[in-house]
């Protein structure tokens, strides 16, 4: 399932992929799931960055709903100690409650919600620590300068399996010379 969006489109359901410019310590390397985008900026959650803190740990019976593998991951910079709740609803489920749908399937899920009302209505869910934010113009701006990629995002991206080899893995089947940055080291000067 693909967001259908336009490569370079800034919009929910689009992926940031960080440039080699991008060498901010809290982005370098990393794959945003946008899932807010307005006049006031933009907000977003690192994918592919999984903490070794089981989920259960924190948030109990969550433990048990969460896709493999079953740890929080680290949203972003901002308000990490919060969560955020990425699910793809079940088909139907979209109208379920505490969900709010972003595009497709794919939303937010109220994680204040009793797991009772959840179970049966969500396919897959993936809890992060934090999210990455932009003020207005900021994401536009960062992007004009060239830190980062812009992509349309797909289902398995958000959920799927070995989040470390995300980047590539995106980067990999993008068309044109996009797709060279896949094997492209982190430091060129290894090359």
């Amino acid at each position: 399932m693909s967001s259908a969006l336009p490569s370079g489109e800034i919009a929910p359901g689009t992926l940031l992929l960080a440039t080699p410019g991008l060498l901010d310590p809290n982005f370098a390397d990393t794959v945003v799931l946008l899932l807010d985008v307005n006049e006031e900026g933009a907000l977003g959650v690192v994918l592919n960055r999984p903490s070794v803190l089981p989920v259960s740990e924190v948030l109990g019976d969550w433990g048990d709903v969460v896709e493999e593998p079953e740890v929080l991951f680290q949203g972003g910079p901002v308000a990490t100690d919060g969560a955020l709740a990425v699910a793809l609803a079940m088909p139907g489920g979209e109208d379920a409650a505490g969900f709010n749908a972003l595009w497709g399937r794919v939303g937010l899920l109220d994680l204040d919600t009793p797991l009772e009302l959840v179970q049966g209505t969500v396919d897959r869910l993936r809890i992060f620590a934090g999210y990455a934010g932009w003020g207005a113009g900021q994401l536009q701006d960062e992007v004009a300068e060239g830190s980062w990629y812009v992509v349309p995002g797909e289902v398995d991206d958000v959920f799927g399996g070995d989040a470390r080899e995300l980047r590539r893995q995106v980067l990999r089947r993008q068309p044109g010379d996009l797709a060279l940055h896949a094997t492209r080291p982190s430091d060129p000067e290894l090359n």
